[in-house]
C-alpha cells in the first residue's frame, strides 16, 4: 500500500489511531505523569487497535482466506502450487506489514467470519504470547478444534485442564521432548537405513516416491513393522484429513469421517499392542500413566495419529533441503564430512532442516484461544478472544531478521539460536512442539541417506541463491537431479 492510500485509508476509516490511542502521542496513552491536579481531566485509557473495513476485507483476501482455501490439515498441492506462482505470500506480507505501520505495531483486532481475532505484530506482544502459560492461552481454538477433533479428538491439542497436562506429560515422555537425541535413535537410524536405498535407485528423486517412502518411515516408527506396507491406513487417514479441512462446515462428510476414524483407531490399537519396543506406540503403552486408574480417559496411544500426521510432514522439509542444498553448492561441501560420519546428532545437517523451516514453516500461523481476561498494550480482552501470530510473517521480517528471504544455517548455530523468537517453526514455551527434535533429526538423518555417496546436482523448481527465496515452495513439484559421487 502506498503512503497515500495508508492516508486516505486512515481518513475513512478512523476507528483507530496510532498504537490503538485515538489523538495521543505515541508512548503516552493511559501513562500517568503524576503533574495533573484535581482539576484535570483524566488522561484517556488505551483504546484497542481495530481495522476497518478496507483492512479487515484485504486482510481476509491476503491472509485467511488463502490459508483456509490451501488446507490446514492436509495441503491442497495445486492451490500451494498456484499461490507459488501467484506470489501469495508476498501479498501477505504486505498486508501485515501495512497493519502494523498504520497501528504503530500494535495488536490489531480483525472482524473475521469465527469471530475477533487480535494480530500480534511486534516483537515485544509475541514475546508474552510465548510466556503466558497454556490454561491461560490454550492451544485449541474453535477452528482448529473444529479440525481437529475429527483426526485426534482424544490428542493434546483437543484436551482442556488437568486431562491434557497429563496426555502432555506422556506426549513429552513419549517423543523425549528434553533430549535432543531420541532413546530409539539407534532403531530409527536402522529402519531410516533400509527404506532409503529407494530414493537413489536412479538419476533423478521426485517428491510422489519421497512421500511414499517417508509414509512408510513414520508408520514402522509409530506403529511398527508390521504396518510399514498398510496403504489403507494411510487412505484412511488422508481422508480423514482433507475433511479436516472443512472444519466441520459438512455435517453429513464429517459424520462419515468420524466413523472412518474409528476404523482406524481400532487398526491403531491393534498395530500398538504388537509394536516392537522402540515404537512411539509401544513406548506410549507401556507409560506408567497409560497403565493407571485414568488409562481409558488418557487414551495413549490416541496420540498416534498426531505422531503418524507429523512425520508425514518430514517429506516436504526433506525435499525443500534438498533443493535449496543443490542451490547452494558450498553449503552442500561443507556438510560432506559430517554426512559420511554418521553420527547420531547431525548440528551442520539439523541446521540445514531447521533453516529450511524457518523459510518454509510447516506451520505458518499459530492461533491460540484466551481462557481468561488478558491484557495487551493496556487493553483488556475477554476470555475466548482468539490470538494469531503470523509466524512465517515474523520469521521471514527483513526488518527484524538478517538475510530474511536467504538459505543461511549457519544462524541456526549461534548459542541461543532455538529460544529466539525471531524463528519459530515449533514455536516457544508451553506450546513448543515437543517433536522438534523427532521431527528434525528424522529429516536429517533421511537428508543424509541421500546425500551419502551422491549429491544433488539440480533441481526444479530452479532457485536463484543471488535473489531472495519465494516465499511458497511447493513439495509436490520438486524434481532433484542426483549424481554419484
Amino acid at each position: 500500500m502506498t503512503e497515500a492510500a495508508a492516508r486516505t485509508e486512515a481518513a475513512d476509516e478512523s476507528t483507530t489511531g496510532t498504537a490503538g490511542t485515538a489523538g495521543i502521542p505515541d508512548g503516552t496513552a493511559g501513562i500517568p505523569d503524576g503533574t495533573a491536579d484535581a482539576g484535570t481531566a483524566p488522561l484517556p485509557v488505551p483504546r484497542p487497535a481495530r481495522a476497518g473495513r478496507t483492512e479487515t476485507v484485504r486482510f481476509a483476501a491476503t491472509h485467511t482466506l488463502p490459508a483456509f482455501v490451501r488446507g490446514a490439515f492436509h495441503l491442497r498441492p495445486r492451490v500451494v502450487a498456484a499461490y507459488a506462482a501467484l506470489g501469495q505470500q508476498g501479498w501477505s506480507a504486505a498486508t501485515l506489514r501495512a497493519m502494523r505501520a498504520r497501528h504503530g505495531g500494535a495488536p490489531v483486532e480483525v472482524r473475521g467470519l469465527s469471530g475477533p481475532l487480535l494480530v500480534l505484530l511486534d516483537h515485544a506482544d509475541v514475546q508474552r504470547f510465548y510466556e503466558l502459560p497454556v490454561r491461560t492461552l490454550a492451544m485449541d481454538a474453535p477452528d482448529k478444534y473444529k479440525g481437529l477433533s475429527l483426526l485426534e479428538p482424544t490428542g493434546v491439542i483437543c484436551s482442556h485442564g488437568d486431562t491434557r497436562e497429563e496426555r502432555r506429560r506422556v506426549n513429552d515422555d513419549v517423543l523425549a521432548a528434553d533430549r535432543p537425541v531420541h532413546p530409539s535413535c539407534t532403531e530409527f537410524q536402522a529402519l531410516i537405513a533400509e527404506e532409503a536405498p529407494a530414493l537413489i535407485q536412479g538419476s533423478e528423486l521426485d517428491f510422489p516416491l519421497l512421500r511414499r517412502t517417508v509414509a512408510r518411515i513414520g508408520r514402522r516408527m509409530v506403529l511398527g513393522d508390521a504396518a510399514a506396507g498398510d496403504e489403507e491406513l494411510a487412505r484412511w487417514l488422508l481422508s480423514i484429513r482433507e475433511e479436516a479441512n472443512w472444519m466441520r462446515m459438512r455435517k453429513g462428510r464429517a459424520v462419515a469421517a468420524e466413523a472412518l476414524y474409528r476404523k482406524a483407531a481400532a487398526r491403531v490399537e491393534d498395530y500398538a499392542a504388537r509394536a516392537e519396543p522402540h515404537t512411539l506406540a509401544a513406548l506410549a503403552r507401556s507409560h506408567p500413566a497409560a497403565s493407571g486408574p485414568d488409562a481409558a480417559a488418557l487414551d495413549a496411544v490416541g496420540q498416534a495419529h498426531h505422531w503418524l500426521l507429523a512425520l508425514d510432514t518430514v517429506g516436504p522439509t526433506v525435499a525443500r533441503t534438498l533443493l535449496l542444498l543443490a542451490a547452494h553448492p558450498a553449503e552442500q561441501e561443507a556438510l560432506r564430512a559430517e554426512v559420511d560420519g554418521g553420527g547420531a546428532e547431525l548440528p551442520r545437517l539439523r541446521a540445514c532442516v531447521q533453516e529450511t523451516l524457518r523459510l518454509f514453516p510447516i506451520v505458518p500461523d499459530l492461533v491460540r484461544v484466551t481462557r481468561a481476561e488478558t491484557e495487551w498494550r493496556g487493553v483488556h480482552y475477554p476470555a475466548g478472544t482468539a490470538v494469531l501470530v503470523p509466524a512465517l510473517f515474523h520469521q521471514r521480517d527483513p526488518e527484524h531478521v538478517p538475510a530474511a528471504h536467504q538459505f543461511v544455517p549457519a544462524r541456526w548455530l549461534r548459542p541461543g539460536a532455538e529460544q529466539d523468537i525471531r524463528m519459530a517453526p515449533f514455536s516457544h514455551g508451553g506450546g513448543r512442539c515437543p517433536g522438534e527434535h523427532l521431527g528434525v533429526l528424522t529429516a536429517a538423518e533421511l537428508t543424509a541417506a541421500v546425500l551419502r555417496g551422491h549429491r544433488v546436482t539440480g533441481g526444479r523448481p530452479v532457485l536463484d541463491p543471488c535473489r531472495p527465496l519465494p516465499g511458497i515452495l511447493s513439495s509436490a513439484g520438486i524434481r532433484l537431479t542426483l549424481a554419484m559421487r
